[in-house]
């Protein structure tokens, strides 16, 4: 009787263990989908901004017509894109391509002082800093799921219940790793 009752609490005590370990990767998978949702967001605002900038550009470099064409098929690459990893390669050409647009305004004077567009290269800057901070909490979530996926023993309860590592969404181009160049001029 007591091997019985030792055994059932073995039984009982090892099924706790996955429910709470499945309930616990559970969480944090609903965590990662969040920080996801935060970014998609912060992408969204962006990519609803670019049309504008866009439009305002194109009164003043009339013969840059190939740069603005290539922001919007790279936006519109960016809005189609489903998965972590293919929007993480639009989303970089899309910056080096925003970019291109705003390198445009130094050799247009009249485009650098237009209030509009000021106002625009304005706006677009605190999106992209709302994206850098959506970005630093979804890939800490990741790090956070992935931690429970690949550690032992819930990393049995993944892969029974097929919970497999989330991708991180991180800077791919080079020159955006590369820390800034700070030159001081001596006087």
């Amino acid at each position: 009787m007591l091997i019985s009752i030792i055994f059932l609490f073995g039984i009982l005590l090892i099924l706790g263990l996955v429910v709470l370990s499945y309930n616990g990767l559970v969480r944090q998978k609903n965590l990662v989908k969040e920080g996801w949702s935060g970014i998609d967001v912060q992408l969204r605002r962006r990519y609803n901004l670019v049309p504008n900038l866009v439009e305002t550009v194109k009164g003043y470099a009339t013969h840059e017509q190939k740069t603005l064409e290539e922001v919007v098929k790279l936006r519109n690459q960016c809005v189609d894109a489903s998965k972590v990893e293919d929007q993480k390669m639009a989303e970089n050409a899309l910056t080096q391509a925003l970019r291109g647009i705003f390198a445009l305004a130094e050799a247009y004077p009249d485009l650098k002082a237009n209030q509009n567009f000021a106002d625009l290269q304005k706006s677009l800057s605190e999106i992209e800093e709302q994206i850098q901070l959506a970005r630093r909490y979804y890939n800490g979530t990741v790090r956070n799921y992935n931690t429970r996926v690949e550690s032992f023993p819930t990393m049995m309860i993944a892969k029974f219940f097929n919970f497999e590592s989330a991708d991180y969404f991180e800077i791919e181009l080079a020159t955006q790793r590369e820390a800034p160049e700070v030159r001081f001029s001596q006087a």
